[in-house]
């Protein structure tokens, strides 16, 4: 299944760029966060499809399998099973899967376990790593839902689901 909005690919000039990167340091900046910075999804779509950045998603196998994630990304899960037990090797993952030397994407559910998987991966030396904000499901509703208001598949993005 994919999102019924087909996005064409995105070309971003440097101005673009540069404007999208200052914004997410200020993000991390104004909420005291120790990593290079949060996208928003749009701007986290666009940086992919420009081919500037790399999307890892940090969700488990399962999230991805059930819920559906963003093709052609690469899948280093931060946390792992039903308890969400912590992978001790994320860092080690990360560095041999894509290297520190590309901006880098992470991504979950909401934004949190990739924000705490960001600080970790900065903290091992990866300079341009960024939370994506709203993650791939968005934030709980009054009711306990997600999709309902923000997220990635709420501001329907691209996506598949098995």
């Amino acid at each position: 299944m994919t999102s019924a909005t087909q996005i064409n690919t995105i070309q971003l000039d440097e101005q673009k760029v540069k404007q999208i990167l200052t914004e997410a340091k200020q993000r991390a900046e104004d909420h005291y966060l120790e990593f290079t910075g949060t996208v928003l999804p749009h701007e986290a779509w666009a940086l992919f499809q420009s081919d500037l950045a790399v999307i890892v998603d940090v969700r488990t196998n399962e999230e991805r399998k059930f819920v559906g994630y963003v093709e052609d990304t690469i899948h280093i899960p931060w946390a792992t099973g039903t308890a969400l037990n912590r992978n001790p090797r994320f860092a080690k993952e990360l560095e041999n899967k894509v290297g520190k030397d590309k901006i880098i994407l992470l991504l979950c559910r909401s934004g949190k376990r990739s924000a705490a998987a960001a600080n970790v991966a900065f903290n091992a030396g990866f300079e341009n790593i960024y939370n994506i904000e709203q993650g791939f499901e968005g934030d709980l509703d009054e009711n306990n839902h997600r999709g309902a208001f923000n997220g990635w598949r709420f501001h329907d993005l691209p996506w598949r689901q098995e």
